[in-house]
């Protein structure tokens, strides 16, 4: 199973061939349009049926796409105030659940520290959802250990030990073995899209601990191929599992 998360920047019905060509079978893209929209601008008939799509503006929300027999399918109780979190159930050749997010911490007015991000939110809100099967939390989180301050509950460093309690872990880190907040590789080239501008590692992919044994390879993708040519502040992260 191929898994790939990117912030598109918008207008991914201009963007989505360099997906497709990445062939993945679960694709969490955040800042995406609506699937309609994305229909009526794409060129070619790509929009898989069914998709999940998540946002109060119809050009720039959250949506996950499957292919390859994968089906994605929006989990009931779904909780709307929680912007841009998605509990998704994945089924086909494997079935498993996934909270996918584009974590908006500061439009959701995060700025206490006696205050949890969306995510955190989620986590106690989506309990049983949590637990119910094989859980896979991803996307663009706008977080990093570089910005915890002590004693704040929106720490990337609680999430990570939340995630944890949960049996998750981050597959980058797993991979490179390089620690929250010393990231080499970055995902997001922040306001000048340069490559040596300010650079962050924001987007993530949590796995089941016992999944790590399984990763077949995992990939950032490059600033020459993502940024350089325009497409997007963001690289996607590209996870191989063999389940």
């Amino acid at each position: 199973m191929r898994m790939l998360i990117w912030n598109c920047a918008m207008a991914f019905h201009r963007k989505v061939e360099a997906v497709l060509d990445l062939n993945p079978d679960i694709a969490v893209i955040c800042e995406c349009a609506e699937p309609d929209l994305l229909r009526d601008k794409s060129k070619c008939d790509w929009v898989p049926e069914n998709p999940v799509w998540v946002g109060v503006n119809r050009h720039k929300g959250l949506g996950i796409f499957a292919f390859n027999g994968f089906e994605v399918r929006l989990s009931e109780p779904h909780f709307p105030s929680l912007r841009y979190i998605a509990p998704v159930h994945v089924s086909g050749p494997e079935r498993f659940n996934l909270l996918a997010a584009w974590a908006q911490n500061a439009s959701d007015k995060v700025i206490r520290k006696n205050q949890s991000g969306p995510l955190r939110r989620a986590l106690s809100r989506y309990r049983t959802f949590l637990q119910e099967a094989p859980l896979v939390v991803a996307g663009d989180l706008n977080s990093n250990a570089i910005w915890d301050k002590p004693g704040w509950r929106i720490n990337h460093m609680t999430l990570v030990a939340s995630l944890r309690k949960l049996g998750l872990v981050s597959a980058y880190h797993e991979v490179s073995g390089e620690l929250h907040g010393e990231e080499q590789t970055p995902t997001h080239y922040w306001r000048d899209r340069r490559k040596d501008g300010p650079t962050y590692h924001l987007d993530y992919a949590f796995l089941p601990q016992n999944w790590m044994e399984l990763v077949q390879g995992l990939q950032v993708g490059s600033f020459e191929d993502w940024v350089g040519t325009g497409l997007s502040d963001h690289v996607p992260i590209i996870i191989d599992i063999d389940l």
